[in-house]
């Protein structure tokens, strides 16, 4: 297995990240629409939001892995 390279790495950590973000935040807004009493219309769209923002990081670690894949 080699190592991988600094700039893989930071890509990464970004990807890390942008996980972490975003299933703090769908928490956090889940949490505040509900005591705020939202609508189900209203929290179903960052629900989608947060659908996204994880399909991105999907797309990211696969490209990370075609990167590292070619090295």
């Amino acid at each position: 297995m080699t190592k991988a390279s600094p700039d893989h790495q930071q890509t990464g950590r970004r990807i890390a990240l942008l996980i972490a973000g975003t299933g703090v935040a769908w928490i956090a807004i889940n949490a505040l629409g509900a005591s705020m009493g939202w609508s189900s219309r209203t929290l179903a769209l960052f629900d989608l939001a947060a659908i996204a923002a994880f399909g991105w990081a999907i797309w990211m670690i696969y490209g990370l892995w075609r990167a590292r894949q070619q090295k």
